[in-house]
């Protein structure tokens, strides 16, 4: 569970988050949704620890996100675009990786669903963008972590390849894992999703279920009832 409590962020004089506060419960898919510049990016660093919040609050699984920054072992990141070193080859990202954790185990559930023992000698540099992709959600899985954040996680997928990495992310949220996902793909996110969380110029607009915003907002789909919520705040 990830819990978030009246965070801010200024840069300069820009605030970019303003008082969010919002639960990310576990054995549930959060979709973070909002226009460019809404600040998603920027809360998603903020639960990495890649930047410090001005104001606020975060706990990941009861423990405060605080400098030591023991927290982030329990927390999954895949990013929309990894960048690895082009001239290592895959087998070796990946022992790399693993050797960050000696002892730990480790779940091999996408590395053989994506065939990596096929691309282990094959350089990172010599890859296709799909094929860096499912070496990035191979990576994020790996430590069978309790809180998953995948940005854009399907990316370059085949469609094949994309139909395993949702069921992986099915699975995981059956075992009651905290997963939150962002996509521009509207449809994607609503056969995943559970709960959605819409910002708009650093305020959380919308927080709840995806059935509650259908109804709040009387639209029959995802993308048109966050389209709704944009033009609200647009005439606002």
């Amino acid at each position: 569970m990830i819990t978030l409590d009246g965070i801010r962020k200024r840069y300069g004089a820009l605030e970019v988050l303003q008082d969010v506060s919002l639960t990310l419960p576990t054995g549930a898919v959060t979709a973070l949704v909002g226009p460019n510049g809404s600040g998603k990016t920027t809360l998603i660093k903020i639960v990495l620890g890649l930047t410090r919040a001005d104001h606020g609050t975060l706990h990941v699984d009861g423990q405060p996100a605080d400098a030591e920054g023991a927290y982030r072992r329990a927390i999954g990141y895949m990013p929309q675009a990894a960048h690895f070193p082009v001239n290592l080859r895959v087998g070796d990202v990946l022992d790399l990786v693993a050797q960050l954790r000696p002892g730990e185990a480790t779940d091999g559930d996408l590395s053989r669903a994506f065939d990596m023992n096929a691309l282990k000698d094959k350089y990172v540099g010599t890859l296709s963008g799909g094929t860096k992709q499912k070496v990035n959600a191979v990576i994020a899985f790996m430590f069978r972590p309790s809180v998953l954040i995948l940005d854009e996680p399907t990316a370059g997928l085949d469609p094949l390849s994309s139909n395993v990495l949702k069921e992986k992310i099915r699975q995981m949220r059956s075992e009651g894992r905290s997963v939150l996902v962002t996509s521009h793909i509207m449809t994607e996110l609503e056969s995943l999703a559970d709960d959605v969380a819409f910002l708009c110029d650093g305020r959380l607009r919308f927080s709840g279920s995806i059935a509650d915003l259908l109804g709040r907002t009387g639209e029959r789909s995802l993308e048109d009832a966050v389209a709704a919520l944009m033009r609200t705040d647009a005439a606002a």
